[in-house]
């Protein structure tokens, strides 16, 4: 099964969506996400994808209250990322009735610290790997190191991480189509599932996507596509229903 899921990004508590992950590059389209999740439940989500900006950006989360009231209003499973750097952070959101759990910026520390969370959480933690040009970025994508994502993806399911989410930050909000070979590139790297991000504008690159090959690819975050209404939540899903590689 080849999964969509809907992008709710949350800056000042509104849905918006950056460009490239630029803060000073931000398109609002809601003032209610609430709505939006209910509205991307109601045309078929199976999940839905919620970041916390301002939590990524500030390093520790700032959404947790209008995280909770998302969750509390659909029936489908949500996963967060954006600002959890602790433990604690990630009990919290898990508390708020949060499915998944994503860390980036924490996850380079790498060691027996990630193994003992991998541990500790098992399947409803994740790790999202945010790279340009094959370099992984952090805290918000406004540093880079020189980590290779392929790497990081090796070091996180080595330690145990059963999902990654990789975006590929030069494509991100741009729609003009997803990174094929690093989505490749990344699944052929390690044995555990990962989630496309970044790029996506139309059926036909979820289509691509579904049926690029690697088995361990489970799915797609999609947000401007969606939110431009360049494409539909159906559309979509009959897409990667049809992928051909599942």
């Amino acid at each position: 099964m080849f999964t969509v899921f809907p992008a709710i990004d949350l800056k000042g508590g509104r849905c918006v969506r950056l460009r490239q992950g630029r803060a000073d590059d931000a398109t609002v389209y809601s003032d209610d996400p609430v709505a939006v999740a209910l509205r991307w439940e109601a045309a078929g989500a199976e999940w839905l994808h919620v970041v916390d900006l301002d939590g990524a950006f500030s390093g520790s989360p700032v959404h947790t209250a209008v995280v909770g009231r998302v969750v509390a209003a659909v029936r489908i499973p949500v996963q967060l990322g954006g600002g959890l750097r602790t433990d604690t952070d990630i009990e919290r959101a898990l508390e708020a009735g949060v499915s998944r759990a994503v860390i980036g910026t924490r996850a380079l520390e790498g060691g027996a610290g990630l193994k003992e969370t991998a541990e500790r959480f098992g399947e409803r933690l994740a790790v999202g790997i945010d790279a340009r040009d094959g370099w992984v970025q952090v805290k918000g994508w406004v540093e880079t190191t020189r980590k290779r994502a392929t790497d990081l993806a090796r070091l996180a399911c080595g330690s145990g991480v059963r999902t990654i989410i990789c975006t590929d930050t030069a494509t991100d909000g741009m729609l003009r189509g997803p990174n094929l070979d690093a989505m490749k590139s990344v699944c052929g790297a390690v044995s555990c599932d990962v989630i496309a991000s970044g790029g996506v504008s139309s059926a036909g690159d979820v289509r691509a996507l579904a049926g690029l090959g690697p088995r361990n690819l489970k799915g797609v975050i999609v947000g401007k596509a969606l939110y431009d209404n360049n494409v539909s939540l159906a559309e979509l899903l009959e897409a990667a229903a049809g992928g051909g590689n599942r």
